[in-house]
Parts: C-alpha cells; sequence; structure tokens
C-alpha cells in the first residue's frame, strides 16, 4: 500500500513565480448590465492624463487601486492604459528619430531616454474595502509600485512614501436639474452662497457657477480642489466664477453651500460650525434635503463624554500610509498619560463590533486615521465609544475648562501635545510609573471627585495612573523633628495593583480581577488531577486502544 519516496518533496514554489505579472482578462459584460463603450471609460477613468504622468514621471511599476464597485472596470481600464501608452511610446520615438535626422548626429533628450526604458507594468490593488478613500501604500509594497493611481473619491490625505496620481473619474450629471434646484432654494440673486461638489462631479462647477453668474447671481463664490484638508473647506479652495478675477476674501460663516451629492459625515459635520447652512443636491434617487448636523454633533458629544471618565483609552491605528501618523500617535499618547490614564496602541483593519469587543479592559477608543474614516458612523452596536483625536482632547479637558462651540474635526491634522500644567500643580512620577503627587492626606480625600456626567455616578478609576501618592519630603528633615501626621509615608499594598516590568499595568489588574478565564493552566488549583490513562494509536483509517488493539 505504501511506497517509498524517491525524493523529498517540493515545500516551496519557485522565486520566479512569485508575484509572476498576468494581464488580466476582461470579463464579459453581465446580463441585465450596459456595457461602457471604450470611449465612454477612457473618459471616465481618464486614461489619456494618467498614462501622461505615469511617462512624465518616469515610473515602471504602476499600481491601480479601485475602490469596489469600480474592480468591475478594472481590467478594461488597465487595457486601456497600456494601449495608450504604447502610443506615447511610439509617438516620443519617432519624435526622438525626427529629431535625430534634422540634427544629423543623435543627442541625449528627454525624448530619447523615454524610449530606452521598458515598458510599464501596471497590477491591480484589489483588497482595499475599508477606508478606500485614503492611498494603500501597504497593497502597493506588495508590488514594488513607484506610483500610485488612485481611482475613485478620495480623502486627499497626504501620503507618507509613494507618490499618488488621483483620478477622481467624471461622471454626468443634470446640469438643468441642479441649475432648477440652485435657484428655487435661493430665489434672492444677492443670496451668499459657495458652489461645490463631490470631487467625481467637480468637473461640472466651473460651467455651472459661469451659468449661475450670469444669470444674476452676484455674491456666488466658486470651488476648486487643492490638496489641503485643513482648509477652511476641506480639499477646497474659493474662486471667483469670473475668470481670471482675484480669489475672493469672504466671511465663510455669512454663506451657504449648495453640494452636488451627498457629502461624508465628516465633511457635514466639519463644516457645520463653518458655514450658515448647507443644502445638497442629491445625484442619485434621494430627495434634496436642507441639512440639519445639530443631532448628530449631539451624537458626537455624548460619545467623547463617555471617555471623560475613561480610565483605559485604546489608540486604534487604521492607517499606515498617513504622513505624520506615527507622530500623531506619540502626541496623543501624551495627552491620554497627562490626564492620568493609561493607552494601550492595537492596529486593526477594517473596526467592527466584535474585534473591539475582545478588548473589555478598555473603556473607550480613539481612531488615528485620515479625516474622513476615523469618524465611525454606525456606532451603536460597539460596546464602547469610539471617537476622533479632536473629540479626545475635548473629553480630556476638564470640566470646568471644556467648552463645546460645536467645532468638529476627524482627522489627525491638527493633533497637538498637552500643555505644561503650572509648577505647583505638577506631579513627579515614581516607581512603576505613577504620578505621586506631594499632599499628605489619601487620595479619597484629597483628590475631588469625578462623576459621569451622562449617567451621575461617581467614577473612581477614571485616572488608574495616579492612584498611589508618597511623600516628597523625608521625615528626617523636617527641620529635626518628627514628621507630621499629615506628612508621613502612605503607601498602598502592592497586591492592589497589578504591575508589568514595574510598571502598573491596568490591562493586568482587569486580567487578574476581573476576568474570569485568565488562559490555559490558570484553573490547575481547581481542578484535581486525574490518573494517566492509556491513549489510541495507530492511523486515522482505524486507531487501537490498549494492548488487546482493540479497534475504535
Amino acid at each position: 500500500m505504501t511506497s517509498e519516496l524517491a525524493a523529498p518533496p517540493a515545500l516551496s514554489t519557485p522565486a520566479e513565480h512569485l508575484f509572476e505579472h498576468v494581464e488580466p482578462e476582461i470579463p464579459p459584460a453581465e446580463n441585465g448590465t450596459q456595457r461602457r463603450s471604450d470611449e465612454e471609460l477612457r473618459e471616465i477613468y481618464e486614461v489619456s492624463r494618467t498614462a501622461r504622468e505615469i511617462r512624465d514621471g518616469g515610473w515602471k511599476r504602476i499600481g491601480l487601486q479601485f475602490p469596489d464597485h469600480m474592480l468591475t472596470d478594472a481590467p478594461r481600464v488597465v487595457q486601456a492604459l497600456n494601449t495608450e501608452l504604447e502610443s506615447l511610446r511610439s509617438s516620443e520615438s519617432r519624435e526622438g528619430e525626427e529629431e535625430v535626422h534634422r540634427e544629423g548626429e543623435p543627442r541625449p533628450s528627454d525624448s530619447a531616454a523615454k524610449t530606452t526604458r521598458p515598458s510599464e507594468r501596471i497590477y491591480i490593488l484589489a483588497d482595499t474595502s475599508y477606508s478606500a478613500c485614503c492611498v494603500d501604500e501597504i497593497a502597493a509594497e506588495h508590488v514594488d509600485a513607484e506610483v500610485v493611481v488612485h481611482y475613485g473619491r478620495s480623502c486627499l490625505s497626504p501620503t507618507s512614501r509613494l507618490p499618488v496620481i488621483y483620478a477622481f473619474t467624471q461622471h454626468k450629471l443634470d446640469r438643468g436639474a441642479a441649475l432648477g434646484a440652485f435657484e428655487k432654494e435661493y430665489p434672492d440673486k444677492a443670496s451668499k452662497v459657495v458652489l461645490m461638489a463631490d470631487v467625481t462631479f467637480q468637473d461640472h462647477i466651473q460651467g455651472l457657477a459661469a451659468e449661475l453668474h450670469s444669470r444674476g447671481y452676484t455674491q456666488l463664490v466658486s470651488t476648486e480642489i487643492i490638496r489641503n484638508p485643513t482648509g477652511r473647506i476641506p480639499n477646497r479652495k474659493l474662486v471667483s466664477p469670473v475668470a481670471n478675477s482675484p480669489p475672493p476674501e469672504i466671511e465663510l460663516k455669512e454663506y451657504s453651500v449648495f453640494h452636488i451629492s451627498t457629502p461624508p459625515n465628516a465633511l457635514l459635520l466639519a463644516l457645520s460650525s463653518r458655514i450658515q447652512s448647507l443644502y445638497i443636491f442629491p445625484t442619485s434617487n434621494e430627495a434634496s434635503q436642507q441639512t440639519n448636523t445639530q443631532r448628530l454633533l449631539g451624537r458626537r458629544y455624548a460619545r467623547l463624554l463617555a471617555l471623560a471618565s475613561a480610565g483605559v483609552i485604546g489608540i486604534l491605528v487604521n492607517t499606515l500610509s498617513i504622513s505624520n501618523y506615527l507622530a500623531s500617535i506619540e502626541s496623543i499618547k501624551k495627552q491620554i498619560s497627562a490626564a492620568g490614564k493609561k493607552s494601550y496602541t492595537v492596529v486593526v483593519g477594517k473596526l467592527n463590533p466584535a474585534k473591539l469587543a475582545n478588548f473589555a479592559e478598555v473603556d473607550g477608543w480613539v481612531v488615528v486615521g485620515c479625516w474622513e474614516s476615523s469618524l465611525v458612523e454606525d456606532d451603536g452596536n460597539y460596546y464602547r465609544p469610539v471617537i476622533t483625536p479632536f473629540e479626545l482632547e475635548v473629553a480630556l479637558a476638564g470640566d470646568d475648562t471644556r467648552v463645546w462651540t460645536g467645532e468638529w474635526w476627524g482627522g489627525i491634522e491638527g493633533v497637538t501635545e498637552p500643555k505644561n500644567r503650572p509648577e505647583k500643580a505638577q506631579e513627579k512620577r515614581g516607581a512603576g510609573g505613577i504620578e505621586v503627587g506631594v499632599e499628605g492626606d489619601s487620595e479619597e480625600e484629597s483628590a475631588p471627585p469625578e462623576f459621569d456626567l451622562r449617567t451621575g455616578k461617581l467614577i473612581s478609576h477614571s485616572r488608574p495612573m495616579r492612584t498611589v501618592r508618597t511623600v516628597t519630603q523625608d521625615p528626617g528633615e523636617t527641620n529635626g523633628g518628627p514628621a507630621s501626621s499629615s506628612a508621613a509615608l502612605a503607601l498602598r499594598p502592592k497586591a492592589e495593583l497589578a504591575m508589568v516590568n514595574g510598571v502598573v499595568s491596568p490591562g493586568a489588574e482587569f486580567l487578574r480581577s476581573q476576568r474570569t478565564w485568565q488562559g490555559l493552566g490558570s484553573d490547575y488549583v481547581a481542578e484535581d488531577s486525574t490518573i494517566i490513562e492509556q491513549g489510541r494509536s495507530g492511523v486515522a483509517r482505524g486507531y487501537t486502544v490498549g494492548a488487546d488493539e482493540e479497534r475504535r
């Protein structure tokens, strides 16, 4: 039944088989779906402009990042890009030959250098289901891409390593309906309105603004896309609808915004305190609406108040591509530490309630990501609240200094280190990484009580890193006499606080005191040992037990 192996089995594949470049096949159109024409596809995905930028940049390995709903067009886009790049190479080759023919002898030139380079290789990055607005540099590095072409909506957050070509894609718009909705919403020709759109409809803004200006809207302000998430309007600059006119200087609070296509909630919250009102002209079958973000802002304020009394805060890192994310994480850690709280850093991809529920010791989470993806919108099923870095800064402010102005931001831009406290209020750190104070009274008597502002309950664990106090002056140095009772050394028993490598660990304390199951072998005291029994032997086809080899 068995035969000896003539050679050891191959347990690995040859190196040349790794990431072998295969041209993607174009799938046939599904029944009931209308297939875009080649010309329409080239226009939507801006194939000509993308190919020119690739040739100008001299990149040889290109990664194409598509959101999920555009992946069906990815093979055709690759084919169109390859065709356009081949056409550009042929054109540059002819130009180089003509230049050599005119000069009589070859001389180095940019066009000649381009023709000597090997052809480009294009890879489809198809694993960015979550936070597709950000550039996925990790997926691009898997294929050693030199540049990423990002298709669809984008938060335009600055990247940390790779250059990016943005192709927002162009979509059709019912201009007549948009103009009619604008005139219906703003019948007064002197209305102060900012006209803007989602990045996928931005190419219609200039024409709409010119048409509205010709109809008598003299206070109309248009917008253009720039890469500046922290601007007055994120990733937009204000421009005049009149050609060759200087950019207008306006008080944005006096203006309403007419927005084409439904914006993300992060943009709604960011604009809520900066503009007078916002009107949305939907590009789908939804009805037009005048937005009211007060209810959404109220929900965000309730979330951040939960972290005001939290003792352990988790830092969720869901991006490794945004520039300056490491410095932002360190600043957030310092903010949490300055408030006397403990932080734990967790790197996670796609957020969901099940993942975060595994960390029961964490009282709340702060997301480090782009200004759009840091906002967890459907957070009703999460075990603990999830907030943004800006909301965390508000939550960590004292009850006497916390002021809710309605201002909101979702990204890591603007994250700062905590300001130094006055010298008389500063506390030193003792052994174990715990903050120790100079007060002689016990913590329960000296520390002000802290309450959960949502429930009114007294909170005793909101600052776990400030639970041990010691004296700063040696009792023998008090004027040569005995120390007063208020300055006597007072330490809690070591058994009350769990420590890891000499540092107080609220996570270890939670594991020791509250978790019912603490890992394999943790129940050896409660369980009695048993007698060793003979086990089974044999193969999976039929085991035998004992000396009589009874088959089971």
